[in-house]
């Protein structure tokens, strides 16, 4: 358990990171826009995030044949509310090695998850 916390930890605080970095959009919108703009290097749901959210970023994905990784985090609203101080149910990491990094760590912690 403390070694799943500790990397949900980090990836919380990377995204803090990339985000004082001016690299994330995060909201419907500004998301969307990076998108496509093929800014967008990772797509990052929260898990509550509704699933018509998820769906329509899914066509978008579809229609504009942009090849960028999906994640559905294990990060509520809350969680990212309360760590980057902006409540947002989808957000995109705008830059290679931080996204590199993000996914690491959320790939660390699914597997002290078991998942």
């Amino acid at each position: 358990m403390p070694d799943e916390n500790k990397s949900k930890e980090k990836a919380l605080s990377m995204l803090g990171l990339a985000r004082r970095a001016g690299k994330l959009s995060m909201g419907h919108d500004m998301a969307e826009q990076a998108l496509l703009k093929n800014k967008a290097q990772l797509l990052l749901f929260c898990s509550d995030a509704s699933q018509r959210l998820i769906n329509e970023f899914n066509k978008t994905i579809e229609k504009h044949r942009i090849n960028t990784r999906v994640i559905i985090t294990d990060f509520t609203m809350g969680e990212i509310h309360f760590a980057l101080g902006y409540k947002a149910a989808v957000f995109t990491v705008n830059d290679k090695n931080f996204s590199n990094r993000i996914i690491q760590l959320i790939i660390q912690e699914e597997n002290a998850n078991g998942d």
